[in-house]
C-alpha cells in the first residue's frame, strides 16, 4: 500500500506544507498496520521519529472518511505536561479540516469541559487521573461522549506498565468501553519497550483483540554521551595522575551500537569553592538551552538554588528555571514555553515531569545527576534531546562524598557510577528494557476501583459489583473469595452500606474518600500544604515548618509568614539563602538485570568510551577494590570480627524477599544480628557462624519448600500502595508476600550459592 496516497487530502496537504520529502519507516508501517487491519497497534520507535504522526496520519483519514457520532479518538498520556504539548500539534493538523481537540485535566477551564459535553467529537486528551474523574462525576454522559469511540492512543505506554497507575488506565478503559457500549482500536505509542510483546499482550488485556508490532528499519542512533565522576570535595579521583597514564574518554563504538562523542573538559569560569559537580554543570550550560535531570524532587530544588546562587556570584543573569511535580500550574507552563522557544538560551532543572514526549525545541544537551533507576527512564531522558536532526547527547555527573578513613568495603563502591555504566550497557549490548509487571495482587486498585464502579453506578448488588469489578483484566489473579472479604472488611468500616433491598452503595466514612479530588489518583501521596507568596501560587510541600522557618520551593528560599492548617496553606516571603526542600519519599524500583550488570562491570577490564577521565580513574579504584575483595569469586566478604556483607546482585523485589529470608529463615541459624541493608546494593550483619557454615545453612534453606506468607513479620502489615489501608489486614499481608515479594528469583540465587561463589 502507497500510505501517503491514502492519507485524506488534508494531511496530505500538511505534509507538504511541513516541507517532508518522504515519510519515515514509522510511518509507513503503521499506515499499513492501521489502514490494512482491524486489530491493535503497538508502535515502538525512537523519541523524535514521528509517532504521534505515524498515529494521527491514518487515525484522522479513517475518521474524515466516516465521521464518528461521538467522541472519536481518546487520547490519554501520563502527564497534563504532554498532554498540552500534543494539543498544539493535533490542533494545527486539525484545525484546517474541523475536527474538534478538547483538552480534559485540572488545568481545563470548565467552559471548554461544558463545550464538550454539549457536543462531544473529534479527540479528547486525558490523563488516567481525569479519566477516573469523568467516569465517577459524568457517568450519565459516558454513552454519549463515547458511544461511537473509534480509537484510544495510549501515548509513552512504557510508563504505565510496571504500577497501579497503569493498571487503573486499563481498568478504566475497560470499564468505559462496557458502559459506552464501544469496541475501540488500541494504539499504544512508546520509545522504550524491551519487551514488545509482552506490552503487546499488556495492550491488548481485555479488548477482545489481538497487537500487531510493525516491524521496520529505523536508523543507525547517533548518541553524545559522556560520565564524570565527582567527589563533593577536593582532591578527584584523578588527582596527582599524569595526563597520559588515563584514557580521555574520547572514542567511538561498534557499528551495531550507538556511536559516541565524549565533551571537553570544563574550563569556564565557575565560582569559587563551588561544589565541582555542580560548578562542572554550571560551566556546561552556559550560552546553551539545557535540561538538568535529578531523582528527587528535593534534589531538583537544592541544584536549583545552587546554580542560581552561582549566576549571583559571577555577576550572570539567571539562566536556570526549575520543573517538577509539587510546583504550581504557571511555573511549569513557564518553564515549558522557554524550553520551546528556539531562541531561548534557559535551561531547566527538572525530574520525571519533563522526561516524558514533550517536545521542547532544539534543546542542546541533557545532564543527570547520578543514575536513573531504569534502562527506560534513562533511554527517556536521552531522548529529549536529539530532535530535529541533531544526536542525542547527555551527560552523566556522578558525585559522591569521601569515604571516611575507616570506611568498610561497601562504601569504597561509587554505585551509581557503576549503576549508570550497568543501565546504558545494557542497551546497547542487549537492548534490554524492563518489561511489564503483571503477575501482581493489586488489592489496593481493586478497593479503588470497587469504590469508583459503586460511586459512578449507584446501588448493585453484590454479584452485580463482583460481575463488574473482578472481570477486569488486571485482577485476573484475585478469586471471588478474596472479593468477599474485601466487601465484608468495607462494610465493616463502614465504606460501603448494605441497603434495606440487599443493594450495595458507598458508605458516608467512604464518601469522604471517594469526593476528595485526590481520590483519583491510585499513586501514594502525601499530605501536601498549598505554598502562596502573595497573591502568587508556588506549589505545594509536606510537613509545613513552624512560622519564622524557612521552606524551599521553585528552586528559591521563603520565610514562612503563616500556616493554615485547617485549609492545608503555607504564606511565605522571598529571602535569599539555601536550604534543603522535602516533598515526601519517593522508592525506586530497580531491575535485577541491572544489579547484574553492575557486578560485570566491576569484573570486567572492559573500557567505556563515554567515561571522562576523572570516571575512568574513579572505575579504577572500585575495581581494584572490588578485586581485593574478592567479591568476583563470592558474594559474602568478611569486613573484619563478626561483621560480614553481602552482595546479592539482585533487584529491588528479590532483594527485599532476601533481606526476610535471612531474618526469618535462617537468622536463628546463623545467629545474625543487627542486619542492616543498604536496597538494593549489600547487606551488612554480624553472624556467630564461620563463611562455609553460611553458605551452607542458607542454601538448605533454599532447597526447603518456602510459603511466601513466611516472610511476612508476625502482626506486620506491610503497607505499600495508597489505599492499601482500607484493605483487609490479611489481604495486605497476601498482596505483599506473593505480588511484591519475588522470592523464586531470590531462591533461584540463594541455590546457585552451593558452590560459594557468585553465580549471576
Amino acid at each position: 500500500m502507497d500510505v501517503f496516497d491514502r492519507y485524506a487530502p488534508f494531511i496530505q496537504d500538511y505534509i507538504y506544507r511541513s516541507g517532508w520529502q518522504t515519510l519515515r519507516g514509522v510511518q509507513n508501517a503503521a499506515g499499513d498496520a492501521i489502514f490494512g487491519t482491524d486489530e491493535n497497534v503497538l508502535l515502538t520507535a525512537s523519541t523524535a521519529s514521528g509517532k504521534t504522526e505515524a498515529a494521527f496520519f491514518p487515525i484522522l483519514t479513517l475518521l474524515e472518511e466516516e465521521p464518528p457520532r461521538s467522541v472519536g479518538v481518546l487520547y490519554i498520556a501520563p502527564l497534563k505536561a504532554l498532554i498540552n504539548d500534543q494539543f498544539g500539534r493535533l490542533n494545527e493538523l486539525c484545525e484546517e479540516e474541523g475536527i474538534p481537540v478538547w483538552r480534559w485535566h485540572g488545568d481545563v477551564a470548565q467552559t471548554r469541559k461544558r463545550k464538550l459535553l454539549k457536543k462531544p467529537s473529534g479527540i479528547l486528551q486525558i490523563t488516567p487521573e481525569s479519566l477516573e474523574s469523568l467516569m465517577i462525576n459524568k457517568h450519565m454522559e459516558i454513552p454519549s461522549l463515547f458511544g461511537d469511540l473509534r480509537f484510544i492512543v495510549i501515548d509513552e505506554i512504557h510508563s504505565l506498565l510496571r504500577g497501579d497507575r497503569g493498571m487503573q488506565t486499563f481498568c478504566l478503559i475497560e470499564r468505559l468501553c462496557k458502559l459506552a457500549g464501544c469496541s475501540p482500536r488500541r494504539i499504544g505509542l512508546s520509545a522504550t519497550i524491551g519487551n514488545p510483546e509482552a506490552a503487546g499482550r499488556f495492550l491488548a488485556a481485555g479488548s477482545g483483540r489481538e497487537t500487531i508490532i510493525p516491524r521496520f528499519e529505523s536508523g543507525k542512533e547517533v548518541w553524545r554521551l559522556s560520565m564524570e565522576h565527582f567527589y563533593n570535595t577536593d582532591p578527584q579521583a584523578d588527582e596527582g595522575l599524569q595526563p597520559g597514564l588515563v584514557q580521555d574518554g574520547k572514542g567511538s563504538a561498534q557499528a551495531d551500537i550507538p556511536a559516541f562523542s565524549a565533551p571537553e573538559e570544563a574550563t569556564d569560569a565557575v565560582p569559587k569553592a563551588a561544589d565541582p559537580g555542580i560548578g562542572y554543570i554550571f560551566a556546561h550550560t552556559r550560552g546553551k538551552k539545557c535540561l538538568v535531570f535529578t531523582n528527587s524532587r528535593e534534589e531538583c530544588e537544592a541544584v536549583c538554588q545552587s546554580l542560581r546562587q552561582y549566576c549571583e556570584a559571577m555577576h550572570e543573569p539567571e539562566r536556570f528555571l526549575i520543573h517538577h511535580g509539587n510546583l504550581s500550574a504557571s511555573y511549569r507552563e513557564s518553564a515549558e514555553e522557554e524550553m520551546k522557544d528556539d531562541d531561548s538560551l534557559m535551561s531547566v532543572c527538572a525530574t520525571a515531569t519533563l522526561e516524558l514526549g514533550i517536545d521542547i525545541g532544539r534543546l542542546e544537551r541533557a545532564f543527570q545527576i547520578d543514575a536513573p533507576f531504569t534502562v527506560s527512564g534513562f533511554l527517556q531522558r536521552m531522548g529529549r534531546t536529539g530532535r530535529r536532526g541533531d544526536p542525542s547527547e547527555m551527560w552523566f555527573v556522578m558525585r559522591e562524598d569521601h569515604p571516611e578513613p575507616r570506611a568498610m568495603l561497601p562504601e569504597m563502591i561509587p554505585w551509581f557510577l557503576i549503576q549508570g555504566i550497568a543501565l546504558i550497557q545494557l542497551y546497547i549490548e542487549d537492548r534490554f528494557v524492563e518489561p511489564p509487571r503483571t503477575e501482581r495482587l493489586p488489592y489496593s486498585l481493586l478497593y479503588h476501583q470497587t469504590m469508583s464502579t459503586l460511586a459512578s453506578c449507584g446501588e448493585m448488588t453484590p454479584a452485580e459489583l463482583a460481575s463488574r469489578v473482578l472481570p477486569l483484566s488486571c485482577f485476573h489473579r484475585i478469586s471471588q473469595d478474596d472479593y468477599r472479604i474485601l466487601l465484608r472488611h468495607l462494610l465493616e468500616i463502614d465504606h460501603i452500606n448494605l441497603t434495606e433491598g440487599g443493594g450495595l452503595i458507598v458508605g458516608l466514612t467512604g464518601e469522604r474518600i471517594v469526593n476528595n479530588y485526590k481520590f483519583y489518583a491510585v499513586f501514594q501521596e502525601n499530605i501536601e500544604y498549598a505554598v502562596r507568596a502573595g497573591s502568587e501560587e508556588l506549589g505545594t510541600i509536606v510537613k509545613p515548618p513552624p512560622v519564622g522557618d524557612k521552606i524551599a520551593i521553585a528552586g528559591r528560599v521563603w520565610i514562612v509568614e503563616e500556616v493554615d492548617h485547617k485549609k492545608r496553606e503555607v504564606y511565605c516571603t522571598l529571602v535569599k539563602g539555601r536550604i534543603p526542600a522535602y516533598f515526601g519519599d519517593c522508592a525506586g524500583d530497580i531491575h535485577t538485570r541491572i544489579l547484574e550488570r553492575m557486578f560485570g562491570v566491576l569484573n570486567e577490564e572492559k573500557t567505556y568510551p563515554y567515561l571522562m577521565r576523572r570516571a575512568v580513574c574513579r572505575l579504577r579504584d572500585a575495581r581494584e577494590s572490588f578485586d581485593k575483595a574478592g567479591m568476583a569469586y563470592r558474594p559474602l566478604v568478611h569486613l573484619g570480627g563478626k561483621m560480614w556483607a553481602l552482595f546479592p546482585w539482585l533487584g529491588s523485589y528479590p532483594f527485599l524477599a532476601l533481606e526476610r529470608f535471612l531474618k526469618i529463615r535462617c537468622g536463628q541459624a546463623l545467629g545474625l544480628k543487627g542486619l542492616n541493608p543498604s536496597r538494593p546494593y549489600y547487606l551488612q550483619f554480624t553472624m556467630q557462624v564461620s563463611e562455609e557454615e553460611f553458605y551452607r545453612i542458607v542454601t538448605e534453606e533454599a532447597d526447603k519448600d518456602l510459603d511466601p506468607m513466611e516472610l511476612v513479620y508476625p502482626k506486620e502489615v506491610p503497607v505499600f500502595e495508597k489505599y492499601d489501608e482500607y484493605v483487609p489486614e490479611d489481604l495486605v499481608r497476601k498482596g505483599f508476600a506473593l505480588g511484591v515479594l519475588d522470592v523464586e528469583t531470590m531462591k533461584k540465587r540463594v541455590r546457585s550459592w552451593k558452590k560459594k561463589e557468585v553465580q549471576l
